[in-house]
């Protein structure tokens, strides 16, 4: 068991309930895996560097959670295939 950081980028035209719901469905597939969350960040809407899939915003969530390499494994190709989030990123947290 590890400690990880992961850091995704939802949709701009989501609105507060969609975003909360999706927040938590993330969350959920990590908890169900095995992956405990110690800690949510919402840095909400930012401007990108560059256009993101014809998308010029984004509103990022970083996580910091505790678990196994399979856990985080799944997580990573179940989040690849929803629609809402445009990019995401797992590293391994320095302490």
């Amino acid at each position: 068991m590890g400690k990880y950081e992961i850091m995704y980028i939802l949709t701009a035209t989501l609105d507060d309930e969609a975003r909360k719901a999706e927040i938590t469905k993330l969350q959920g597939i990590l908890e169900a895996n095995k992956v405990a969350v110690i800690n949510t960040k919402e840095w909400g809407l930012r401007d990108f560097a560059y256009p993101i899939e014809k998308q010029t915003k984004g509103y990022y969530v970083i996580l910091t959670v505790n678990g196994g390499h399979e856990g985080l494994k799944e997580f990573d190709r179940l989040i690849k295939l929803d629609n809402s989030v445009v990019r995401h990123l797992i590293t391994v947290a320095q302490d």
